[in-house]
């Protein structure tokens, strides 16, 4: 039975993840910072193993790089947003972002392939976003990152797939507990978890090192290497940034 570890694995995207990857036979390692969470996700999914751990700090992230090891698939999932513009927002919360969205990801991705690639099969999955694409502040620079990283990884290592998955606005508790104000985006620009995983896991199948879900999503990318990037950055710095 391959087994998969799944940072951020107690809610949206991750618990996604973890129910596809149950479902479709993987053991499961969730790692997480909340104990109580985890708990009732291991009972939940059976087959599971938890790891309670902080990727914001030295000891988790070395908790999560001894999970990767063990690993036949890495879902780089764990991450969260700021309330406010770059200067509103404290600087060492903008340093916390930038170890969990970059640091963590590239280390777990460092522990991990090395084993993969001796058993000739596994994969990473990291989870971006389509803010990846547009100016978006230190949130869209780091998972620009975690694209750009993901996709030289690739290139280096094509035994081992790595793949960057990049979702738009995702109904999850992320925008919840950033404490920004949703409330007037479209409907149609909302994607469900479920099936942003579905179309992740079908993408990475497919050999692609880069998955945009959704064809609303799709269509933004491509028009935003067609629209003037003063403009995209105007409309990328207001949309879905009201904060409460």
């Amino acid at each position: 039975m391959p087994t998969a570890l799944i940072t951020g694995a107690t809610a949206g995207i991750g618990a996604a993840f973890a129910r596809r990857l149950s479902a479709d036979g993987f053991s499961l390692i969730l790692l997480a910072r909340d104990a109580e969470r985890l708990a009732r996700a291991a009972e939940k999914y059976g087959n599971s193993e938890v790891v309670v751990a902080d990727l914001s700090t030295e000891e988790g992230i070395v908790k999560g790089e001894e999970a990767a090891r063990r690993a036949d698939l890495v879902v780089n999932n764990a991450g969260f947003g700021q309330k406010g513009r770059f200067l509103d927002v404290p600087l060492q919360d903008e340093l916390t972002m930038l170890r969990v969205h970059c640091e963590a990801v590239l280390r777990l991705t460092h522990a991990a392939l090395p084993a993969m690639r001796e058993r000739g099969r596994g994969g990473v999955i990291n989870v971006a976003s389509v803010a990846a694409f547009f100016p978006r502040g230190t949130y869209g620079a780091s998972k620009a990152w975690v694209v750009s990283f993901s996709q030289a990884v690739a290139q280096d290592y094509p035994g081992v797939p790595v793949m960057a998955l990049c979702p738009g606005f995702v109904h999850t508790e992320f925008h919840e507990r950033a404490r920004i104000d949703m409330s007037r985006l479209p409907s149609a620009l909302w994607l469900d978890a479920d099936d942003v995983v579905a179309a992740g896991l079908r993408d990475f199948r497919r050999g692609l090192t880069v998955s945009v879900p959704g064809p609303q999503y799709k269509a933004l990318v491509g028009a935003g290497r067609l629209i003037p990037r003063g403009l995209i950055a105007r409309f990328s710095s207001r949309t879905g940034r009201t904060y409460r």
